[in-house]
């Protein structure tokens, strides 16, 4: 039974089509795009996100909006346009870990935040130009109403201007209420400096909560004097596509589920205490987990065992 049937939550960001390459030379593709496996995470989990995005009118077009339908994401108007779906070419290692390149355009025909009671933005679409500068006028925008969440999820080979990256990032983070960022992420950004130092830094920046994923090691959350350290699970990796946004769609369910969302919910956000947080938490790591099991981004629904838990709501 799905939990919530109003489109509460926006998406903002790039699907695309996950081209894979196995470690035995062998081909397949799966849809993708970190947004759009965050969009299709909560609806999934009986949301019904609103997705606003750039998908050509073609096949892998076609695959895309189908996938996304099926998962109950709802696209925005303007969402389809003319040119070709864009596309990551992946490799993946023994280790199941993935390196990608792609081929992609960004212009996306944005909607006005709304009614939404959360605004999720990140990865390319919030980097790339020329719809990148639109996507930050769209967080700005959205502040006044909704929780904002953020996901920088880097694809250095895309923008590798690190200096100009970390402006942006840093920007977006000011603007965001959660901020949930990968160590990779980090390592990128900020080279030779420690993980949690960073996060803490992130935390004092604005933000009510600051996590930072560390792939098989679980997760660590940082709000106000609370540090929260969830482990990993211990699960057979098919591969890791999508596991990131797997747990960013699981972080943004557990904070809706709480009632944790909207701008009038701000003060709450920042009073919310260790124990729905850390239910949230880890929330978040079991679905990723569940995601690295099986090939793809494939987050788990909701009546699958480990996405049947919610987190306690807050007062």
């Amino acid at each position: 039974m799905p939990i919530h049937q109003d489109a509460r939550v926006l998406v903002v960001g790039e699907a695309l089509t996950d081209v894979v390459t196995t470690v035995d030379g062998n081909h397949r593709e799966h849809p993708g795009g970190s947004p759009a496996n965050v969009a299709v995470t909560l609806g999934r989990l009986g949301h019904r996100p609103r997705f606003a995005t750039s998908i050509g009118h073609d096949d892998r077009g076609r695959r895309l909006r189908d996938w996304l339908g099926e998962s109950g994401v709802e696209l925005t108007a303007g969402s389809v346009g003319s040119g070709p779906t864009s596309v990551a070419a992946s490799r993946l290692g023994r280790d199941g870990a993935a390196a990608y390149e792609f081929a992609l355009t960004w212009a996306p025909d944005l909607p006005r935040a709304g009614t939404a009671c959360l605004v999720h933005v990140g990865s390319i679409g919030t980097l790339l130009e020329p719809g990148a500068g639109d996507v930050v006028r769209l967080v700005e925008e959205a502040r006044a109403t909704a929780t904002v969440t953020y996901d920088p999820n880097l694809r250095p080979s895309i923008c590798p201007d690190r200096a100009a990256v970390r402006r942006r990032v840093e920007r977006l983070v000011q603007l965001a209420d959660v901020v949930k960022a990968s160590d990779e992420d980090l390592a990128w950004l900020y080279p030779g400096e420690a993980f949690e130092d960073v996060l803490r830094s992130w935390a004092h920046g604005g933000p009510a909560v600051v996590v930072g994923t560390r792939g098989a090691d679980g997760a660590l959350l940082l709000a106000r004097d609370l540090a929260l350290d969830v482990p990993g699970r211990q699960v057979d990796v098919v591969d890791t596509i999508g596991a990131g946004d797997a747990f960013m769609g699981g972080l943004i369910h557990g904070l809706v589920t709480a009632g944790l969302d909207g701008a009038d919910r701000r003060k709450h956000l920042r009073a919310t205490g260790a124990p729905v947080l850390e239910g949230i938490l880890d929330l978040a790591v079991g679905i990723a987990a569940a995601t690295v099991a099986r090939p793809g981004a494939n987050p788990p629904w909701s009546v699958e065992p480990v996405a049947a838990a919610t987190a306690a709501r807050a007062g």
